[in-house]
């Protein structure tokens, strides 16, 4: 599918009935807290995302998935993912890369989670300029803001900082 920037691809509340596979463009997984938006993560060519509890339990998720950019998705329905996964189960190797797929993502989660606890915004800002500077080029700055925790006006602060050479805050 051709979609549009701004298009909602999984709404929270709603259980998750396809995987997503992303051809071009840019997707971010978000919640609702209290009316603000909280940015999980972002995703680019060549990754594949679900709510993956609503996914895997035919539960409501606890997130909504949106386009950022003009994109071309695929939605794979679970009915044929599942079947998918099944078939490629006696393929040699598969089960140990699925294994090695899901391990990356937990552990990114986890780095992430730590990183909220210990770490400054402005550490986190800098481990994301270090670290995934693709995000800092193609996301708005207010969804950036949002994925790390800080107003737009903080992440401003932060920014005029480091360009002016001030490393520590």
């Amino acid at each position: 599918m051709e979609v549009p920037a701004k298009t909602i691809l999984l709404e929270e509340g709603k259980v998750s009935q396809h995987y997503i596979f992303i051809e071009k463009g840019c997707v971010r997984l978000f919640f609702n807290n209290n009316g603000e938006e909280k940015t999980v993560q972002f995703f680019f060519e060549e990754e594949g995302l679900a709510s993956f509890d609503s996914f895997v339990n035919n539960v409501p998720s606890q997130c909504s998935i949106e386009t950022i950019e003009p994109s071309v998705v695929y939605m794979l329905p679970r009915q044929y993912a599942i079947q998918m996964i099944e078939e490629l189960m006696i393929e040699k190797g598969f089960a140990q890369m699925m294994l090695q797929m899901f391990a990356l993502r937990q552990t990114h989660y986890i780095n992430e989670f730590i990183s909220f606890i210990r770490d400054t915004p402005e550490q986190r800002y800098q481990n994301l300029l270090k670290e995934r500077p693709h995000i800092i080029q193609r996301v708005p700055q207010h969804y950036i803001a949002t994925y790390l925790g800080i107003t737009t006006v903080h992440l401003s602060r932060i920014k005029s900082k480091i360009a002016k050479g001030k490393t520590h805050f």
